[in-house]
């Protein structure tokens, strides 16, 4: 799709995704995609299978126990606490990895998501393994790439659902870089920052379309490219956007 040209200094002026402020609004545009909610601390003790293919989606960003994700949060929090809810489910954990299936979790296991969510133990090892595994890594590869808040949003965003890599049945954010790439250079190699995410966009478009439970865009086309479309390479508030026909709106 294009866009026309914009300014790639306009994002300079503003603070990047790891700024406080900026990073809140990012967790509040997550979850208006994977929750329907602005509330996204209210989606620590969140679970269900959703049909996608990844087994069990819970917590903060969607952490699977397909993906492996899942366990790594409850992994990290048994670490903490040895004495909790979910530990007794990490066998069944490691046995579901790279599949659907529930075997050895079931309504005894998401009881126990539930109640461990109340733990603030908990509620840390979510927060930490989202910017291990997401968050951190989306805005420095953001950030060596030229981008500023927006494009940093758009990759973090990106590398919430589809990973880093390819897994089964998904495309990774590293083939949607790559396909990116393929159509326009970022800023860190001379380019215009506009037409690289429009490029970045359609590639995660088309990517979202051959998986699984993913085929409503939204979170793109009246979301990220509405924001792209604005101009707003600085992600700055006040930001109106829809996902799934719902309109969501934070002041500035």
């Amino acid at each position: 799709m294009a866009l026309a040209s914009g300014c790639t200094a306009a994002s300079g002026a503003s603070a990047d995704l790891d700024d406080p402020a900026k990073k809140e609004t990012a967790m509040r545009l997550v979850s208006s995609a994977e929750n329907s909610s602005l509330d996204w601390r209210a989606q620590y003790r969140y679970i269900e299978d959703i049909d996608d293919g990844r087994g069990y989606t819970a917590g903060i960003v969607g952490f699977c126990t397909g993906c492996g994700d899942l366990l790594r949060v409850v992994e990290r929090y048994t670490r903490a606490r040895p004495e909790n809810p979910l530990a007794r489910f990490l066998p069944a954990l490691r046995e579901v990895k790279g599949s659907d299936a529930h075997d050895g979790l079931g309504r005894k296991f998401t009881a126990a998501w539930r109640e461990a969510a109340g733990d603030p133990l908990m509620r840390e090892a979510q927060d930490a393994e989202r910017d291990r595994i997401y968050f951190d890594p989306a805005v420095k590869r953001a950030k060596a790439d030229g981008l500023g808040a927006l494009g940093q949003f758009i990759y973090y965003d990106a590398y919430v659902m589809h990973g880093y890599a390819d897994a089964k049945g998904t495309v990774g954010f590293r083939t949607i870089r790559a396909e990116a790439l393929a159509e326009a250079d970022p800023p860190a190699r001379g380019g215009d920052e506009t037409e690289y995410l429009d490029a970045f966009l359609d590639a995660r478009v088309a990517a979202m379309r051959t998986e699984r439970g993913h085929h409503d865009t939204s979170r793109i086309d009246t979301a990220q490219r509405a924001f792209l479309e604005a101009g707003n390479l600085g992600l700055r508030p006040p930001l109106s956007w829809k996902v799934y026909g719902d309109t969501y709106r934070i002041g500035g």
